[in-house]
């Protein structure tokens, strides 16, 4: 009994040596724990020398205390919230992903052929590894996303990003509960449709200028907004296609949309849809191929019947009254209408003109509004599918700005930056993985297409009339 005393003053000397490494040395108990180190000696020490009930009933309790300590270390609290920009999660209680499932993650899905984990942190919802980045982004990624699966199944999600503090690769690694969308208490069908019975009223104003100037009498004169029912078709057209573009490029990468938001105007018509993307989206290009579908789809019906209402003559003879100076509101339209119509367009001179000019301008501007680099706008997304999150930021603030100036003098320009604040102005969900850009090839129908949509809404600042040019010759 008196060995056993000794031994056991021993051990407290041991443990309180111990202690005091760990105070000085501020070691980390996920590494190790002070029970899992004088345990086995504590039992050790039970099986030798100690046959004392009481005595064995104190190094149990001991023993208890060990294994309530290691269960401790065994998790790691991490934050809660958004894990990743634009990233919303509906979470109860803070999530907690064990100490073992990070040491697989470090050890076994992670590697050095792959992603060389460095170090690691606790990151809003899951964990933050930085390391160095192995081979080409792509086939990293799948590599890491197998091995997640074989060790995990469904159970976390793998996101490879850029660091914006540094511009390094990071992998991020997030419960999937935490990627859970929100549900909304009115079907989105339905308010998707009471937006579109909205739209198809604006679009039939729009093309009634005697009511647009007393909206107040348009339900006592519903009657003549059939006579809006041709343009509203065509300008209804383009925008469709707009929207068909998008869903047959979602089908083809696997993204899936919801429900599109038609947006009324009374100015315009329509600014559109809003739709969003509802899954995680894989890849840059991925992205820019569903964003670019739409304004390609739409631009090109737009600026075909653009052709055709330039070069066709009005059905009745007459068509469109309309002055010359409204072709100056469009690089586009104005160097087309100067093109084609050559001396026929004078300033201050009275132009008839095919209606269709008109139907087909309007839709191309409302691709074109679109097609603007801000928030989740399809152009939005492309500059962020070609030159990446950090600078596609800067390129949408910048954007947003220049919309700001423009509404102190255009009331469409007012109202598209008031929807873009507050439903459009992102960030844009993050993708699987952001590294690897898209080919060159997409890039280029990227580029086409937002100095397209500029083109569309940059004036035209040239003189119809060649004759004005004399004023300036000295």
């Amino acid at each position: 009994m008196a060995m056993a005393t000794r031994r056991k003053k021993s051990l407290e000397m041991t443990l309180h040596h111990l202690q005091l490494i760990v105070r000085h040395k501020k070691m980390d108990m996920q590494k190790v724990t002070l029970m899992q180190i004088i345990f086995p000696m504590l039992r050790q020490t039970k099986d030798e020398t100690l046959n004392s009930s009481d005595t064995v009933q104190n190094i149990d309790a001991d023993a208890t205390a060990a294994n309530d300590a290691q269960d401790k270390v065994e998790v790691v609290d991490v934050a809660v919230g958004s894990p990743l920009p634009g990233m919303k999660q509906q979470l109860d209680e803070s999530v907690r992903i064990p100490k073992a499932t990070i040491d697989i993650l470090k050890d076994q899905v992670f590697g050095f052929d792959t992603f060389f984990v460095t170090s690691q942190e606790p990151y809003e919802g899951g964990i933050l590894f930085k390391g160095n980045l192995r081979g080409q982004p792509a086939k990293s990624y799948e590599k890491i996303t197998n091995r997640l699966q074989n060790k995990f199944g469904d159970q976390y999600k793998v996101f490879l990003l850029i660091n914006p503090e540094d511009e390094k690769p990071v992998a991020v690694v997030v419960p999937r509960q935490t990627l859970q969308p929100e549900t909304t208490a009115v079907p989105e069908w339905f308010a998707a449709a009471s937006f579109g019975v909205v739209t198809i009223f604006t679009l039939l104003l729009r093309n009634v200028p005697v009511l647009q100037d007393n909206l107040l009498s348009t339900f006592d004169n519903l009657e003549l907004l059939k006579d809006g029912v041709y343009g509203a078709l065509v300008t209804a057209v383009i925008i469709g296609v707009h929207e068909i573009g998008h869903i047959l490029a979602a089908r083809d990468t696997g993204i899936k949309l919801a429900v599109p938001y038609f947006v009324p105007s009374w100015q315009i018509g329509s600014f559109g849809a809003i739709t969003r993307i509802i899954n995680i989206v894989r890849n840059r290009e991925d992205l820019l191929k569903v964003a670019a579908a739409g304004p390609l789809a739409g631009f090109s019906l737009g600026f075909v019947l653009l052709l055709l209402g330039f070069i066709l003559p009005p059905s009745d003879g007459l068509g469109l009254v309309i002055d010359p100076s409204v072709f100056h509101e469009s690089f586009l339209v104005g160097g087309l209408a100067k093109l084609i119509l050559g001396d026929a367009l004078k300033e201050g001179t009275k132009l008839s003109v095919n209606p269709l000019v008109l139907w087909a301008w309007a839709g191309l501007l409302i691709n074109a509004i679109n097609s603007i680099p801000a928030g989740e706008l399809d152009g939005g997304r492309i500059a962020f599918s070609m030159w990446g999150r950090k600078i596609a930021t800067r390129i949408s603030s910048f954007s947003i700005g220049l919309l700001g100036i423009s509404a102190l003098f255009n009331d469409v320009a007012f109202y598209w930056v008031v929807l873009i604040f507050f439903l459009q102005r992102g960030p844009i969900a993050p993708l699987s993985e952001e590294i690897t850009e898209p080919e060159n090839n997409y890039i280029s129908i990227g580029v086409a297409i937002l100095l397209f949509g500029l083109l569309v809404c940059l004036p035209y600042p040239f003189p119809f009339d060649a004759s004005q040019l004399t004023d300036f010759d000295l």
